[in-house]
């Protein structure tokens, strides 16, 4: 055989050989996965590294602790050296003139009358109405003559006692519009036809209705009729309260 027909020959086997090759490549199956081995034995620790720079502090606890109680008082101290004393100093302003002292004293005793005049009116928590210097005022209560005058005391004031036509219209607005008849301030003196007001004074001013007063013996009080005028009653019937101030 000569060189060139050799060389062919060996050729066409490196063909045959490279694509056999290939075949085989393409057409083997994928192995199976293997199991996992033991695991292994930890390492030896490694070295200890360099410190660092310390943190900033944490934040303070959120609990509060209640404060203590106060401990016992301590022993008295000693007493200390009496101060230095000064010169005296200069005078004060001068006082009120006597008599601009007892005018000041009037007013303010005038003031306390007035506000205990309204205190006992708004006590009474009534019709209130007012003539002149006087208020008259009623809780709308009916009682008899004695209890009108303590009612009346209590609140400061004393009962009803008109000395003027002014006065006498005043309490009968209120006796008018209670529809109800009223005891006044003014009392029998134990003589047929005498009567006076409760403090002792004499009558100035009277509204006696015709042919009154009366007077038998037992109608010693007096009564304001729903009409304004005057009559004299037993003080045991029940009637309007009605104070002045």
């Amino acid at each position: 055989m000569s060189l060139p027909q050799l060389f062919h020959v060996v050729t066409a086997i490196a063909l045959l050989l490279v694509r056999c090759h290939a075949g085989d490549k393409h057409e083997r199956l994928p192995d199976k996965p293997g199991q996992n081995g033991l695991p292994g034995k930890d390492g030896r620790p490694g070295l200890k590294g360099d410190p660092q720079m310390q943190g900033p502090p944490g934040p303070l606890g959120a609990v509060a602790h209640l404060p203590g109680k106060d401990g016992l008082p301590g022993p008295q101290g000693p007493r200390g050296e009496q101060g230095k004393k000064e010169e005296r100093g200069p005078p004060g302003p001068p006082g009120l003139f006597p008599s601009l002292h007892t005018e000041l004293q009037e007013t303010l005793e005038g003031l306390k009358n007035k506000i205990a005049k309204l205190e006992g009116v708004l006590g009474l928590d009534g019709t209130v109405t007012k003539f002149g210097e006087k208020i008259f005022a009623t809780n709308g209560q009916e009682v008899d003559f004695q209890t009108t005058l303590e009612v009346c005391k209590k609140a400061g004031g004393s009962i009803a006692s008109p000395r003027n036509e002014g006065e006498n219209n005043a309490v009968f607005s209120i006796v008018k519009l209670y529809n109800r008849y009223a005891y006044l301030g003014i009392k029998g003196n134990g003589m047929p036809g005498e009567f006076s007001f409760v403090d002792g004074r004499a009558l100035n001013y009277t509204n006696w209705l015709p042919s009154e007063p009366n007077d038998t013996g037992a109608e010693n009080c007096v009564e304001i009729c729903t009409y304004g005028s005057w009559n004299n009653t037993v003080c045991s019937h029940d009637r309007l309260t009605i104070c002045e101030f």
